[in-house]
């Protein structure tokens, strides 16, 4: 048998994480598809709430960009559809007419809510597996 290289580990660790998110994703996808939502949306709804936890308060989309595996124009997309889903709502930004403000709406506080526990629970017993199989 061959002795693995540094970078043979390297490789495998790598491919090992992948595997962890995709098969993560997949589940909290899973979890949440009869809520209406998969896991970048909840994602979103996260962030929002984390960043704005008062009804009313707001965050400009470019400060969720960074924060999320998705390019700008797909999140773009995203928020398009979970403000006609009525989870979100946006405006422009007066001192900026370039930027947009997004804020989650008394239905997205509230699906927020009813689903973060769900995504919680996958994301320890997906965690809690990888690091079993991984020790």
């Amino acid at each position: 048998m061959a002795v693995k290289t540094a970078e043979a580990r390297l490789e495998e660790r790598w491919r090992d994480i992948l595997s962890v998110h995709a098969r993560t994703m997949c589940e909290i996808d899973r979890v949440l598809h009869p809520h209406g939502l998969g896991a970048s949306d909840f994602e979103v709804l996260d962030l929002l709430a984390a960043e704005s936890p008062r009804e009313g308060d707001h965050c400009r989309v470019q400060n969720l960009v960074g924060r999320v595996h998705l390019s700008q124009s797909a999140l773009s997309r995203l928020i398009a559809r979970l403000e006609k889903d009525g989870l979100v709502e946006r405006s422009v930004c007066a001192e900026d007419r370039r930027g947009v403000w997004v804020e989650l709406t008394r239905k997205g506080r509230d699906l927020h809510a009813e689903v973060q526990p769900m995504q919680r629970a996958v994301l320890a017993r997906m965690l809690q597996a990888a690091e079993e199989s991984a020790g």
